[in-house]
């Protein structure tokens, strides 16, 4: 099954009346085609919890990573084509990318190209496809309809099957994990 191009988003605020209303409906305009044929659809983004929601500007409108901003959250869709062969990616190259403040001293060494880890809360949920979550020295294989809370593991996705995934992710900024 082809996964359509593009995410939907409708968010909703107040007018100056104090009126719920909806101000964005439309395809998100901040999608990103990555190497392999994954795509990234970031949705919506916060910089602070309790989060403002005063204002009409769209809060997804700025760069970001992929890790929210400190004290923040995001969500995103993600498509991940099926995964190729990965045996000429640098192993720790995903580690460099996020940067030191992603980065565990404690974190074992990736047994994968793309294992990486967030400081996050990471709420993942499958919408359409199979992937499977590869840990430290274990794996998980998810389908659609589940749901994955995922704690700064070390972590990579793999897609095994012949179709691409589409998973909805949530990443909610968190403290370091003690171990």
């Amino acid at each position: 099954m082809s996964l359509s191009k593009e995410v939907r988003r409708v968010i909703t605020g107040h007018d100056e009346t104090g009126k719920a209303i909806i101000l964005m409906d439309g395809a998100t305009p901040h999608r990103n085609e990555r190497e392999g044929g994954t795509v990234l659809h970031n949705i919506w983004c916060t910089d602070e919890t309790p989060a403002k929601i005063a204002g009409k500007q769209d809060k997804m409108a700025r760069s970001i990573g992929i890790p929210p901003p400190r004290g923040g959250s995001v969500i995103r869709v993600l498509d991940i084509a099926p995964t190729g062969d990965v045996s000429k990616l640098d192993v720790g190259a995903m580690q460099a990318h996020l940067g030191p403040e992603h980065s565990s001293p404690k974190a074992r060494k990736p047994r994968h190209p793309m294992m990486h880890r967030t400081r996050t809360i990471d709420y993942a949920i499958i919408l359409n496809g199979e992937i499977d979550m590869l840990l430290d020295d274990s794996e998980v294989h998810l389908k659609a309809g589940d749901i994955l809370v995922q704690n700064a593991t070390n972590h990579a996705w793999v897609n095994r099957s012949k179709e691409p995934c589409r998973i909805c992710f949530v990443l909610i900024d968190a403290e370091e994990p003690l171990k």
